[in-house]
Parts: structure tokens; C-alpha cells; sequence
């Protein structure tokens, strides 16, 4: 019998703040591809052609749709790296719903600075916005009965940014990375060449007590396997809400007083969230909170 395990790692709850160091590289490298290579706002023509003085400017942000707001700081950070003294008044948080037509924040700095960042300023907490978005509509859906996961199907150098994103509209994140847990997939065990419970046992016995060891199963043997071998999760892999509500009784019964939860995975839509919430497993995760949100609509406007 494995032993109970506890003080596994949660990653739910409303999110901490974002690193600086973090935010700072990613803004910079987005601001220097749309300035020409240097951060310098000489970089932008139109701005250089088109303004005489320097001189001071604000612009609300405005939602132009209804979603959940996400990205304020990376926003701000745009600005902050073109004019160190840009400022940000904040109407509505990360997290917080917006309503169209509402102004979410206003922004203050030197005016080449606002019209050279506009761009990328709006292109993150647009996206951010979207995935937030999405995902307190994937929670709502869920209404409680399940906890909702996103995946590692982020945009590359984004994850960071996304998975905060995902917190903000109240969703749970999954492994940030191949090194926080073991994740036992169908390529994992197929290339083993060894039954799927010895797969487990020997990741089980390989790992130290406070890493998770999530195993796929992609039918009851499998998830039979993964229990009887020591995972502490046991992914569903793309069965119907019935076929699971149908195994879980019997899976729970072999757990016995372990600690194991079931997760269902692929597939996931706005369409069958909630039969699937509702099929009696804890969480779901949901590659499309990251992999396929649309941006909400915000839009910047000078204020004269």
C-alpha cells in the first residue's frame, strides 16, 4: 500500500505578483522589434516626423467588450521603458471584470513614448485580457463542481505572463514545467516497454516526496495501472463525462485512503465543460485557456 501523501504543490488561488526582471525582458524585446532592433523611440517615424516638442500626454484605456482585465503591469511597463516617469492610474484591477465602454486604467508619459508603445502595450493586455477572459468563462461553466487547469500549450517565451493570465480569471495552473512534476504520457509508457504500473512504480520510487507524479490513462486498465502503481493524479485522456462517471467509482475504491485526484483532459470546450465538471472528477484541463483565446478588445485613447 502507498503511503498517503501531503503538501503536495497547489497552484490556485489569485495570483502573485508577476516578477519585474521577468516582465522587463519581455517588454523590452517586444518594444525592440517594433522600434527596429533599438529601444529608442526614434525608432518610430511617424512619431519623429509628426511631433515637434516633447511634452506630456495621457490616454485611457478603454474596453471596447465586456471580459476580465489581466496584464495592467506589463502594460505600464511598455510605457515605463521608453519614459521612466510614465505613471498608471488604475480604475480596474487584474482580475476584475470591465464592462464595454469602461476605462480600465490611464496612462500618463511623454507623448513619443505613448505612440511609440501603444502597439505593444496593447498587444499584451489584449492577449492576457483574452485568456482571463476565457478562462472565468471555463470556470463558470464548471460552477464549482471541478477545479480548471491550463496546460503547457502556451505561446513560447509567454508562459509566464499566460499562466498569471489564467490565475487572474480564476483558473488553476498545471506543471509550469517539465521540471516541476512527473507527467507519465502515452509516449512515456509506450517507449518504456514495460507494463504502465512498473512505469509508475519506478517514477514513484525515483521521486521525492513533495513531486507530483501525474499519470495519463487513456481507458480503465490504464487508470487502473496508475493508481495501483502510486500516482497521485490520474489524467482521463479524452473519454466522454459517461464513460468516466462510470470508472471513478471503482477507481476511488482502489485509491482506499490515499490521497489521488482525477483529472479530466482533452477535448475540452465551453460547449461540454460542464457535463464534464460534472462527471464526478476534481479538475479539468483545458489546453484552449492559452492555446486559442481570442484577445478582448481594448483600445488606447488620447485624452484632449
Amino acid at each position: 500500500m502507498h503511503p498517503a501523501r501531503t503538501e503536495l504543490p497547489r497552484r490556485d488561488g489569485p495570483p502573485g505578483a508577476l516578477p519585474e526582471d521577468a516582465v522587463e525582458a519581455l517588454v523590452r524585446s517586444a518594444l525592440e522589434e517594433d522600434l527596429g532592433g533599438e529601444l529608442d523611440v526614434s525608432g518610430d517615424l511617424t512619431t519623429a516626423a509628426c511631433l515637434e516638442e516633447p511634452r506630456q500626454a495621457s490616454a485611457n484605456l478603454v474596453a471596447r467588450e465586456a471580459g476580465v482585465l489581466a496584464g495592467l503591469e506589463v502594460f505600464i511597463t511598455s510605457f515605463r521603458l521608453l519614459d521612466a516617469g510614465a505613471t498608471l492610474e488604475v480604475r480596474k484591477g487584474d482580475g476584475e471584470a470591465i464592462a464595454s465602454g469602461e476605462v480600465a486604467a490611464v496612462v500618463r508619459c511623454e507623448m513619443s513614448a505613448l505612440l511609440a508603445a501603444e502597439r505593444t502595450a496593447l498587444n499584451f493586455v489584449q492577449r492576457l485580457t483574452g485568456i482571463a477572459t476565457q478562462t472565468a468563462q471555463f470556470v463558470s461553466l464548471a460552477a464549482g463542481r471541478a477545479r480548471v487547469l491550463d496546460t503547457r500549450k502556451t505561446t513560447p517565451g509567454m508562459r509566464i505572463l499566460e499562466r498569471y493570465a489564467v490565475r487572474c480569471g480564476g483558473g488553476e495552473n498545471h506543471r509550469f514545467s517539465l521540471s516541476d512534476e512527473v507527467m507519465i504520457k502515452d509516449n512515456h509508457a509506450d517507449l518504456a516497454g514495460i507494463p504502465l504500473q512498473e512505469v509508475v512504480q519506478r517514477a514513484r520510487e525515483a521521486t521525492s516526496d513533495d513531486v507530483r507524479v501525474t499519470v495519463e490513462a487513456r481507458n480503465l486498465e490504464e487508470a487502473q495501472a496508475a493508481v495501483a502503481g502510486g500516482a497521485d493524479v490520474v489524467m482521463l485522456d479524452n473519454l466522454a463525462p459517461s464513460e468516466m462517471t462510470a470508472m471513478l467509482e471503482g477507481l476511488r475504491a482502489l485509491v482506499g485512503d490515499r490521497e489521488v485526484e482525477f483529472e479530466a483532459s482533452g477535448g475540452v470546450t465551453l460547449e461540454n465543460i460542464s457535463e464534464v465538471a460534472a462527471c464526478g472528477v476534481d479538475r479539468v484541463s483545458v489546453g484552449g485557456l492559452t492555446h486559442s483565446a481570442p484577445a478582448v478588445d481594448l483600445a488606447l485613447e488620447v485624452r484632449t
